[in-house]
């Protein structure tokens, strides 16, 4: 064999080598593409649809019987945007402190509201709004340096080719050959919004079919070739990158190391005048810091109304915990989970280095805080937000132990945040615990 023959023999051999890699050995390492999303915390859902017209359920009202799919349908006529502004959504949205958002592109309904080329049901060709309003969203969010998460709903209870209409009735029970052509369909739409080089994509739905009659790993293929960076939730079968708890705060840290709790500020996602039952700035602060401690992000929805204009009290509430986050934004981003329960009787953070404790104080203490079982020295505590250095005592440590002292820490009243009072605690070094039990005294 000549030399140019081997060179060419490795070449092919190289070649087919990585060819056949499969797509997940080609993806960027998850740690790398899910980095910004671990540092996050907080980012801002948008339902947004044509069931805000008549201010009724995203997709089920139909699909449950509450309403006719043509009655649904008539709220494209109502549904005209004509006071949307994606400059100031995403400005409000950067105000709230969130680094990251998800708007719905299409819910179950199967109304696209961009202009897509599979279907004419979206907001250009059937809506009174007669405009595609995600393409200036998406750019609106860029340029406020936020990263741009997709919503999209797998199945399409509207689709001439989707088995299932409502929850009593079918279109088909088996048929490949519909199945594949709205499989196209689908495909057809995911590459449309890759053009907008999303950082997230944010799929529901998945529950209906499995992951092959999906293509689930072809969808994440697909998605990652075009956005390499992208992330994916965890609503592909068994093909996303990180989970998502919905509305219930986790009781204990999920077993996933990147997570987010998806949550409303009422108790609907979309545009509901009727649903007053908002929760207040501090409770959901509280559910942020719940999330902050136990290392996940809270991604918190927000429901405009059909013109586009945001319900005055979604816009408290984001203005609310802008002032929050903005104050204790060292004690947020970037930061871990916290140390494990028992330690300090409330929720807590780490710093990346493990050297920085955080305390989040989301009561009045009627004394001195308490933390229980800290090995490291002290160097310094004080108040995130205002700098004030606050006196501390080491109570109980006996010289023949190895166990820790109790670590009392003074936090007057003056200091404390009206919602959630946050103290950092340096440590000489990563953080170290004492775990046991205790020991016990010996008699003479």
């Amino acid at each position: 064999m000549t030399y140019k023959n081997s060179i060419l023999l490795l070449f092919i051999l190289l070649t087919s080598s990585l060819t056949n890699l499969s797509a997940q050995e080609q993806e960027i390492p998850k740690a790398e593409r899910l980095a910004w999303f671990k540092d996050a915390k907080l980012g801002i859902f948008i339902h947004w649809g044509i069931y805000a017209v008549n201010g009724i359920d995203e997709s089920w009202s139909f699909f449950n019987g509450y309403i006719s799919h043509d009655d649904y349908m008539k709220q494209l006529n109502g549904f005209n945007a004509k006071n949307y502004d994606p400059n100031y959504w995403a400005s409000l949205i950067k105000e709230s402190g969130a680094k990251y958002t998800v708007i719905t592109t299409k819910h179950h309904d199967g109304v696209a509201l961009w202009d897509t080329k599979q279907s004419d049901l979206n907001t250009v060709d059937k809506a009174k709004a007669k405009r595609d309003l995600i393409s200036p969203f998406a750019q609106a969010v860029k340029n406020e340096g936020l990263k741009l998460g997709l919503y999209y709903s797998l199945l399409d209870w509207s689709h001439p080719d989707y088995p299932n209409f409502t929850r009593n009735k079918k279109r088909y029970s088996d048929d490949a050959d519909r199945w594949e052509k709205f499989r196209k369909f689908n495909f057809g739409q995911l590459k449309e919004l890759t053009r907008y080089n999303p950082d997230l994509y944010w799929f529901d739905g998945d529950w209906e079919q499995s992951a092959e009659k999906w293509k689930a790993k072809e969808i994440r293929s697909l998605l990652l070739s075009k956005t390499p960076h992208t992330i994916i939730n965890s609503r592909l079968q068994g093909y996303g990158d990180y989970a998502t708890p919905e509305q219930g705060v986790p009781i204990s840290k999920p077993d996933n190391e990147y997570w987010e709790l998806c949550m409303t500020m009422n108790n609907s996602w979309g545009y509901q005048p009727n649903d007053t039952t908002y929760k207040s700035t501090n409770q959901i602060i509280r559910i942020l810091v719940d999330c902050i401690s136990m290392g996940g992000n809270l991604l918190l929805d927000i429901g405009p109304k059909p013109d586009g204009t945001i319900p005055k009290e979604q816009v408290e509430i984001l203005q609310g915990l802008g002032r929050w986050t903005n104050k204790h934004k060292a004690a947020i981003y970037g930061t871990r989970a916290g140390i494990p329960h028992g330690h300090f009787n409330g929720y807590t953070a780490l710093s990346k280095d493990k050297k920085i404790l955080y305390l989040y104080v989301d009561n009045k203490p009627n004394g001195p805080l308490l933390i229980k079982g800290l090995k490291n020295k002290v160097n310094r505590i004080w108040v995130v937000g205002n700098g004030t250095k606050l006196p501390y005592k080491v109570v109980g440590k006996q010289y023949w132990s190895a166990v820790p002292g109790l670590l009392y820490i003074d936090l007057p009243e003056s200091v404390q945040d009206k919602d959630v009072t946050v103290i950092a605690v340096l440590l000489d070094g990563e953080v170290d615990l004492y775990s046991e039990a205790g020991q016990k005294i010996e008699s003479n």
